[in-house]
């Protein structure tokens, strides 16, 4: 409502400028913020019109004071400051409006139709099937599953979509070192969830190449080349895509060991995704859509977008967007990963005809894409315009970078018992136990408010450091901290229903505290940052706003009386502010993954 307030301003703002300056048509007006709030809470900045006034901005600033107070103009103080012409908005004026406007929509309060109409399909997760799911893979989660609730709360229709990467040299991998060293061991037998056994046997992989490596060393110091060479032949790697051949051609005994060690992998992520609370509308998988990519690309090559090189592979000159060139089919035929891309995207285009497609996909696949977009635009679909790769970057650990090879990953369900572990303690050892209905589910949600909003907080370009310790504090910048603050509220909504404090009139006017003022205004301004949120598929714009509510009414609760307040008037306005930040806040928690709590 304040943006209204704004809005009115500028527009009474243009038309006095148009008699001042004696003309029809006016460039708008630009409406920025002061950088002070005793300067107002909106400014005007005059500079442009200076060369056709043919004065200086501070004189204009004057002229169009006098002619704003010589007529009825909207609510708001003016100050001016140089050449901007800055207004002071009454926000207890529109405190009745406000709080009328925000209880009667509730939880459509910050919704709005800026992208009504549009369909977007939004592809995230996309783990392998050889290893579960890390804290990489979290943060590109929490950010998918974020971004998707951010665009519906602005009207799109969307998609999500997760691509299995169930097929590929790294799947052979772990399939090789399970058939070499497995014993026939299986989830059941060893107790661990698919996905974890899986990936001990990519991690074996890794070891294998490694003393093979060391074999051909110790092979080539000793002057044998004829092992050093047939110990190359059968190395590990060479064997893994040997396999991949096997698989494509569809060898028996391999398909069936693909489909087992796939089964275990899936039922172990579906776990995990259920247990962060991320959902899908649709899977698709590498195994059926490389196919759609292998024969694309071989029509691209009868259409001359794409040519044959020497060695047989299938490649394309990408010298038009200033890069080199790229190998889309091998020499033997078998595809890479770009190919499937390449028959995924238009497979799901056919499936659901997107107004757009957004990959959440980290910063070091950059170049990738750029190639595939470019490659989609050259077969000729113009849809390729509307691909948008959202650009995450890379989360480490306190001590450092993460190594899944090397099995040095934080493992994402251990992870998350770790921060439930640490939100239980936290609960015990304050003794309130009593004040929850369930300990270990109110951890559970702590715990992933604990970790969505310490991903989501970090504006996605950005790498991070997550420090789970961090992140699961009850005080500062976090997602415990925000669910507290939830609580805390609800509690004095509760104890203000048990004394009896009923429902009547409100006047914004009895709030003057500065407090109360910015809270309004954060309130009022709450739409906006959702869409501001959706037009840079940013969620740390929403993490940031509700951590700004969050710490001034934290302040504002300490320092002032609520239910006890001086007089009725005054109570009842202030518990009307709380039950206005509590919508907000629980608004705004939904979006980012923050599970609302009514007490902790």
């Amino acid at each position: 409502m304040l943006n209204e307030l704004k809005n009115e301003w500028k527009e009474t703002l243009e038309s006095h400028l148009k008699k001042i300056l004696n003309v029809e048509d006016l460039s708008p007006l630009t409406m920025t913020e002061p950088p002070k709030s005793e300067l107002g809470d909106v400014a005007f900045p005059l500079f442009q019109y200076s060369k056709i006034a043919h004065k200086a901005p501070q004189a204009i600033a004057e002229e169009l004071k006098k002619s704003v107070e010589s007529s009825p103009s909207p609510a708001g103080e003016i100050i001016l400051a140089g050449g901007y012409f800055n207004v002071k908005l009454s926000v207890q004026d529109i405190f009745s409006s406000l709080y009328e406007k925000v209880m009667e929509e509730g939880e459509r309060y910050g919704t709005n139709e800026s992208l009504k109409g549009r369909k977007i399909m939004l592809e995230f997760s996309c783990p392998n099937t050889n290893k579960p799911l890390h804290l990489g893979h979290m943060r590109n989660d929490s950010l998918g599953e974020s971004v998707s609730k951010i665009l519906k709360a602005n009207g799109a229709e969307v998609m999500k979509v997760n691509l299995i990467n169930n097929r590929g040299v790294h799947i052979c991998k772990s399939m090789l070192a399970y058939r070499e060293y497995g014993n026939g061991e299986t989830p059941e037998s060893t107790g661990e969830k698919g996905d974890h056994l899986v990936g001990r046997y990519y991690v074996r992989f890794a070891q294998w190449a490694k003393e093979w490596d060391e074999k051909i060393k110790e092979a080539e110091d000793a002057g044998n080349t004829e092992l050093a060479e047939k110990l190359r032949n059968e190395h590990p790697d060479k064997k893994a895509q040997a396999m991949l051949k096997e698989w494509e051609d569809g060898k028996e005994d391999v398909i069936e060991l693909w489909n087992l060690m796939n089964g275990w992998t899936l039922d172990g992520l579906f776990e995990s995704y259920r247990n962060m609370g991320i959902s899908f509308d649709r899977f698709y998988y590498e195994s059926e859509t490389y196919k759609y990519g292998k024969s694309e690309v071989l029509k691209g090559l009868e259409d001359g977008v794409f040519y044959r090189e020497a060695d047989g592979s299938v490649q394309i000159d990408l010298s038009e967007i200033g890069l080199d060139k790229k190998v889309l089919l091998r020499k033997d035929g078998t595809t890479i990963y770009i190919t499937q891309d390449i028959g995924t995207a238009i497979r799901r285009h056919d499936d659901y005809p997107f107004d757009s497609l957004i990959y959440v996909v980290g910063s070091e696949q950059a170049y990738h894409f750029k190639v595939l977009f470019y490659i989609l635009k050259k077969l000729g679909y113009a849809w390729a315009d509307e691909l948008y790769h959202l650009s995450y970057g890379m989360v480490n650990l306190p001590e450092g970078k993460m190594k899944s090879r090397e099995g040095t990953v934080v493992d994402a369900d251990d992870l998350l018992s770790e921060l439930e572990a640490l939100a239980k303690e936290e609960i015990i050892s304050k003794n309130r136990e009593a004040l929850v209905d369930d300990v270990d589910k109110t951890a559970h949600s702590i715990a992933l408010a604990a970790l969505n909003y310490y991903l989501l907080e970090v504006t996605p370009g950005r790498d991070m450091i997550f420090d789970p310790k961090k992140s699961i504090s009850f005080n500062g910048n976090t997602g415990p901290y925000l669910e507290y603050m939830g609580a805390r509220i609800s509690s004095i909504l509760r104890k203000a229903e048990e004394e009896g404090i009923t429902d009547g009139s409100i006047d914004g006017s009895v709030l003057t505290n500065q407090d109360e003022l910015t809270l309004i205004k954060l309130i009022s301004d709450y739409p906006d940052v959702v869409e501001k949120a959706a037009e840079s598929y940013d969620p740390s714009v929403v993490a940031a706003y509700l951590y700004s509510v969050a710490k001034t009414f934290s302040h504002y609760y300490h320092d002032n009386q609520i239910i006890k307040a001086e007089t009725p008037e005054l109570v009842r306005s202030r518990l009307a502010l709380a039950r206005m930040v509590l919508v907000v806040l629980k608004n705004g928690f939904s979006l980012i993954g923050v599970p609302f709590l009514t007490s902790m």
